[in-house]
């Protein structure tokens, strides 16, 4: 990984600025997005990879990453409510983003919390755990046939993917690494 980063950059060099952030925009991206599914293919729930591969990406640590997505998962404690995975997104959008004083507007998060949303929506059809995996995880049925029919790794693992890729675009173009918005022309 780390040859193919410094490929990346040496290619980069020569290119318009504009490009050559576009460029890394897309490579952190991919990364946040492969981390996210290693931490799922480890053991993490959804919300947690998502939230966990982004703070590290960002490098944030802090003992209550991943610990505060953990009832996030399987759409709110297996309600089948907001996707996990979405949910996550949404923790890392606010990590990055979100308000710390009660007289800031929160405008500029709910913006980019809404377009990731739509963006998720758009590819999946919904933010909805139920009916992207089409069960309930709440009862002994729903998740006996969500591990027979091996949705975790089917079907989540995207979800859990594609989320973090997401969210990590929305904040790589919007949120610059010291927490201070984008202010583009």
């Amino acid at each position: 990984m780390k040859h193919a980063q410094l490929l990346g950059s040496m290619l980069l060099a020569n290119r318009p600025r504009r490009f050559r952030l576009e460029a890394m925009t897309a490579m952190m991206t991919i990364q946040v997005a492969q981390r996210s599914a290693e931490l799922f293919q480890q053991g993490f729930c959804c919300a947690e990879s998502v939230l966990q591969a982004i703070a590290e990406g960002r490098g944030i640590k802090s003992e209550l990453i991943p610990k505060i997505a953990t009832g996030l998962c399987g759409g709110i404690a297996r309600t089948g409510g907001l996707c996990g995975a979405v949910s996550g997104g949404i923790l890392a959008i606010n990590m990055l983003a979100g308000r710390n004083r009660a007289g800031q507007s929160p405008e500029d998060n709910v913006r980019l919390v809404r377009a990731f949303l739509g963006e998720f929506e758009r590819k999946f059809g919904t933010t909805n755990c139920e009916r992207l995996i089409g069960c309930r995880l709440d009862t002994p049925e729903g998740q006996r046939f969500f591990k027979e029919n091996k949705f975790r790794e089917k079907k989540c693992q995207t979800f859990t993917r594609e989320a973090a890729g997401m969210a990590s675009d929305i904040l790589e173009r919007e949120v610059r690494h010291d927490g201070t918005e984008r202010r583009t022309a």
